[in-house]
C-alpha cells in the first residue's frame, strides 16, 4: 500500500500541474489529477508556487487545503473505478445524474469520506463502508 507523506502529495501535484502547463508527458494518474486540478482555477497560482510545499492552509482562517481537496478527487475517482467499497459506482452514477454535475458529486461525497474518516480514526476501527456507502445514498 502506498502512504506517500505529506511532502510528496504535494509534490505530486505541483509536478503533474508543471508538466501539465509545459506539455509533458503525464502518467496516468498525473492525467487524473489536472483533469481535477483544471476544474479547479483557483488552485492553478498556488500549484504553481514552489512555496505552496510548505504552506499551511488553516480552515478556521477560512482556508481550504487544495493538496487534501485534489486527494479526496482522486481516491473518490479510484473508488468508482475499481467500485470499492462495492456499490460506490452506482451511488456515485446516480448522485451524478442528480445534480447533474460528476464534480458537484464528487464534492458532496468528499463530505460523507471526510466524515468516515474522521469517525474510523475517532473509533481506532476501520472504515466502515456500509456506512460510507448510505451516507452518499442519503444524498440522491
Amino acid at each position: 500500500m502506498f502512504n506517500p507523506s505529506r511532502d510528496e502529495v504535494r509534490q505530486f501535484f505541483c509536478n503533474a500541474w508543471h508538466k501539465q502547463l509545459t506539455g509533458s508527458v503525464l502518467t496516468p494518474l498525473e492525467m487524473m489529477a489536472c483533469s481535477w486540478i483544471k476544474l479547479h482555477p483557483e488552485y492553478h497560482a498556488i500549484l504553481s508556487n514552489n512555496e505552496a510545499l510548505v504552506q499551511e492552509f488553516i480552515p478556521e482562517q477560512g482556508q481550504t487545503n487544495p493538496f487534501l481537496h485534489l486527494s479526496m478527487h482522486l481516491s473518490i475517482s479510484e473508488q468508482i473505478s475499481i467500485d470499492q467499497p462495492p456499490g460506490i459506482k452506482l451511488v456515485a452514477e446516480q448522485l451524478s445524474r442528480k445534480l447533474d454535475s460528476e464534480h458537484e458529486a464528487h464534492h458532496q461525497m468528499m463530505e460523507c469520506l471526510g466524515r468516515a474518516l474522521w469517525e474510523s480514526q475517532r473509533n481506532g476501527q476501520a472504515l466502515d463502508a456500509h456506512a460510507y456507502i448510505e451516507s452518499i445514498r442519503r444524498l440522491i
